[in-house]
């Protein structure tokens, strides 16, 4: 184990004094989108090509909305104003847009013949700093995103709670005791208004088999309604993209990636045993500005055989089908299949809702089935529902529950229950 935190008390204690001080962004941001107009009634989701809500361009533009929090501290939102406004200053003046989280979260699964929890926290300093053509059509950024990952002492992390009570899939993506990541670390060019590149040190779930509650410390936790499970998605390593708005309305994705990256040692072997994940993409969208919210996908990935790890070469196929009405509501219907590879899953169908509440608060509930790519096993079926409530203008408080009905790898249990609450911090 990596980091391991003390006790979860004080580390609880931490967490709520920075979110009171960090609530003073709300007097900024309140003006901000007075002035700017900028108030768009979504679930919180980036707009960018190649750039998903989970990603540091869709987590940025995130954190910088108004929000409409349970909680306000208006002394404090004048205390801390002038750092907020030095933040603008900053991004005004040299281009760069910064911002960091901490985000933890506690689970326990309701399994025989004792309960099993699981506890883990979550450091991100994420910037995107545009050096070229800055608020012209060719605009050059380098985006960045470290992070620490680390366990509370349990005996288990949510990453790995799942497993430990026979599901083929995690309950608490990406919560594990990691250490040290650099997550990104890549140059993003726009070619004229159609065409986004990227190159460096990426993550691929960033834009690949995307949707508007995909990201795990804002939506679901479970990987049965994340990127899906049937897409062997490598860890952030080197990699890159190619986007291109075809139509207003139609647009692809290309890319591949390392299978082999461990973000502990980025840029240690670059593509040294030659092995290549490859992905590529085809969406329709109502519009640019609604590119996560109504939205239309086929993908299709390939993976190399890995002669470190022994995983087999592959092939699957994923699509998504979600869309956003009321200003309130987004269902989704979402599915995969997976050919080896090293796939959690064989195959998937997933299907859920969103229910918007407020500016910020958001009600999720999914429900899937799943085929794992070991025979001999039964199929697994899923459910999750979640809560998020914007406690504060930069505390989200998330109370979760799942159900893994089946667990293919324990034959005795028929009915898991894990239990969970999730708090993130943004600053």
């Amino acid at each position: 184990m990596v980091d391991r935190v003390g006790p979860v008390a004080t580390t609880a204690v931490a967490l709520l004094a920075l979110a009171l001080a960090a609530s003073g962004q709300e007097a900024v941001r309140q003006r901000r989108a007075a002035t700017d107009g900028a108030s768009a009634p979504t679930p919180r989701v980036g707009a960018e090509l190649a750039s998903g809500p989970a990603s540091t361009e869709g987590q940025l533009a995130d954190d910088a909305s108004a929000r409409e929090a349970v909680v306000g501290v208006p002394w404090l939102d004048r205390t801390l104003e002038p750092y907020f406004d030095w933040k603008g200053e900053v991004e005004a003046g040299l281009g760069l847009r910064f911002g960091g989280d901490y985000t933890a979260l506690y689970q326990v699964a309701a399994s025989s013949p004792e309960a099993l929890q699981g506890a883990a926290g979550m450091y991100r300093l994420f910037g995107a700093w545009a050096l070229l053509d800055r608020d012209g059509p060719y605009t050059g950024s380098l985006v960045f995103k470290g992070e620490n990952r680390h366990a509370y002492g349990t005996d288990f992390t949510p990453l790995g709670l799942g497993f430990e009570i026979g599901s083929a899939l995690s309950t608490g993506v990406p919560f594990g005791d990691g250490g040290w990541l650099l997550s990104n670390l890549f140059w993003r060019q726009r070619l004229g208004s159609r065409v986004t590149l990227l190159f460096g040190q990426v993550d691929a779930s960033d834009y690949l088999d995307l949707y508007g509650l995909v990201s795990p410390w804002s939506h679901f936790t479970n990987l049965a309604f994340l990127t899906s499970p049937t897409i062997p998605l490598p860890n952030q390593g080197l990699g890159g993209a190619l986007g291109a708005w075809l139509t207003d309305h139609v647009y692809a994705i290309a890319g591949f990636a390392d299978p082999t990256a461990d973000p502990t040692r980025p840029f240690d072997d670059f593509f040294g045993e030659g092995e290549f994940f490859t992905h590529a993409e085809v969406g329709w969208t109502s519009g640019r500005d609604r590119l996560l919210l109504d939205n239309f996908h086929a993908a299709g990935w390939h993976v190399d055989a890995q002669q470190e790890t022994g995983a087999p070469e592959g092939w699957g196929l994923a699509f998504s089908a979600s869309w956003y009405f009321g200003d309130r509501w987004m269902p989704f219907v979402r599915g995969g299949y997976a050919h080896d590879g090293g796939a959690s899953l064989e195959g998937t169908v997933a299907a859920g809702l969103g229910k918007l509440f407020r500016k910020a608060d958001l009600l999720g509930v999914g429900v899937s089935w799943g085929r794992p790519q070991v025979e001999g096993v039964r199929d697994q079926y899923t459910a999750e529902l979640f809560y998020r409530i914007q406690l504060l203008p930069s505390l989200a408080i998330t109370p979760d529950v799942q159900l893994v009905i089946d667990p293919p790898f324990d034959a005795d249990e028929r009915v898991v229950a894990v239990f969970g609450v999730r708090a993130r911090l943004a600053f």
